[in-house]
């Protein structure tokens, strides 16, 4: 048996090496221990798989082991984004397991273990898990496996929270484009448009596990098959007189409409939004969009929930909307933790996860989508127009980066850490406040600035995060790395 390590959000190994049949024996049995001890046989546990290649096999071995312990299994009948198995969990009261990589490379899969109350198990779940490799329980009692179509619950509860009747009002205005990625989102996403009378265009809508030879993650480099689609029809002019190039764009047939586009990664857990003009709205932006029009059009109260590396433009943010902040370490697992304590507005991470007050504490990438279309909708603008409001409601514009510092080995990552937190400048810089909720996070002096060391976790590996307002100030930082 190759070492099994559940990482941020389950165990991931590649396929026909250490994820083998084997391997996923060892933790389907040792799942299914943990949910024996902690709620007994008769707790039902449901499996779901995205596309990747050899999930639905695995992930029906697991379900086979998981009746023959004997336990009652609900199975899905087809391909199933995390969030939809993940709201089952809930609504069912049952315990879930998927099999994802998430936005990994093709050749891997995963295994993700999510208990009833909807989110990412956190580390004193799996590290039981972990303990159980090599356990059993006797059977007791005979189990069932049955077949089943998770999307009805999760279509029903979408419907609850999106206003659909605004969007379709609003898609008037401007177009759709989806982008199926070959994700688990097909079926899902553009389902719940068609059914609300909304239309939309859409590309690679099948499912490949070799997801067109790309990654199955909605960042700009994957999507730009997207993007060119948006600027072959949009035709882009400076808006309004006196506009400063760059700074803003419009459109030549805004009156007959222009394309904006969304994409989710393998599970649908995550989301990927293009703008009129063809740029990539980052996931802090977005954040920060939907804090404001869940605030303002909807009239949802709480806090926020974000991560130490995200944007420090969603504490001016939360800041001048009078909402409370709340921090995490990095990881929807924290995040989700945060969710079901504080229950706040919204909740999100830098990496392209968010979730809302309501809903389930676990990433949804299908209702952040139809969340940004909403928000237009409901504010009558377009996405450009949008992000310059915010950038304006904040008072500046942040460029994030992140750098990946690899180490001889493991043993390095404590001591280079050690020596990031003894810093006192960096790049000429004063450092004015030092964080170590997740490594080390350095705040300088200009309050715009910030360094976030971090491990990966996996391997001898340091995440560096840097934000800042000015280009030059990141620059000079990268060069004290």
């Amino acid at each position: 048996m190759a070492e099994i390590k559940f990482g941020t959000d389950g165990w991931r190994a590649v396929v026909g090496k250490d994820f083998n049949r084997e391997n996923v024996e060892i933790v389907s049995k040792a799942i299914g221990k943990y949910v024996f001890d902690n709620y007994g046989i008769y707790k039902t546990i449901i499996v779901g798989y995205d596309p990747r290649n050899m999930a639905d096999v695995f992930s029906m071995q697991c379900a086979q082991i998981l009746k023959d312990m004997g336990f009652k299994v609900l199975y899905s009948d087809k391909v199933i984004p995390t969030p939809v198995l993940a709201f089952n969990a809930k609504y069912l009261d049952a315990c879930a397991v998927m099999f994802t990589a998430s936005h990994n490379p093709p050749e891997y899969l995963g295994i993700k273990f999510i208990p009833d109350y909807a989110g990412p198990a956190t580390s004193e779940i799996t590290d039981e898990i972990v303990s159980n490799f090599g356990q059993d329980i006797p059977s007791c009692v005979k189990g069932k496996l049955i077949y089943t179509d998770f999307s009805h619950n999760y279509f029903e509860r979408i419907r609850e929270i999106i206003d659909f009747e605004k969007i379709k009002e609003g898609t008037k205005n401007f177009h759709i484009l989806f982008d199926g990625l070959y994700s688990s989102s097909i079926g899902y996403f553009d389902k719940l448009l068609s059914d609300n009378g909304i239309n939309f265009d859409s590309i690679h809508m099948y499912h490949d596990t070799n997801f067109g030879g790309g990654m199955p993650e909605p960042k700009p480099q994957y999507m730009q098959e997207a993007i060119d689609y948006v600027i072959k029809h949009n035709s882009p002019i400076p808006l309004g007189e006196g506009a400063v190039a760059g700074e803003f764009i419009g459109l030549t047939n805004a009156g007959e409409g222009y394309y904006i586009a969304f994409a989710n990664d393998g599970d649908a857990d995550r989301f990927g939004v293009i703008d009129e003009n063809g740029d990539y709205v980052t996931p802090n932006e977005i954040i920060a969009i939907l804090l404001m029009h869940l605030k303002k059009n909807k009239n949802y109260q709480g806090c926020l929930v974000k991560t130490v590396g995200a944007s420090l433009m969603l504490d001016i943010a939360a800041k001048k909307l009078n909402v409370e902040l709340i921090e995490t370490p990095v990881g929807f697992k924290h995040v989700g933790a945060a969710m079901r304590k504080f229950n706040p507005i919204i909740a999100g991470e830098e990496s392209g996860g968010l979730s809302i007050q309501g809903h389930i504490p676990e990433k949804d990438g299908i209702l952040a989508n139809l969340l940004i279309l909403e928000a237009m909708a409901y504010e009558n603008k377009t996405l450009a127009q949008m992000r310059k409001d915010l950038a304006e409601f904040v008072g500046c514009s942040f460029i994030n980066t992140r750098v990946d510092k690899k180490l001889e080995n493991i043993n390095e990552v404590k001591p280079t850490i050690e020596k990031f937190s003894a810093f006192e400048e960096i790049a000429g810089m004063k450092i004015s406040k030092k964080d170590y909720k997740d490594g080390v996070k350095l705040y300088l002096e200009d309050d715009k600035t910030w360094v976030l060391v971090r491990p990966s976790g996996t391997e001898p590996l340091l995440r560096i995060y840097i934000e800042s307002n000015d280009k030059d100030k990141i620059e000079a930082i990268k060069t004290q790395l």
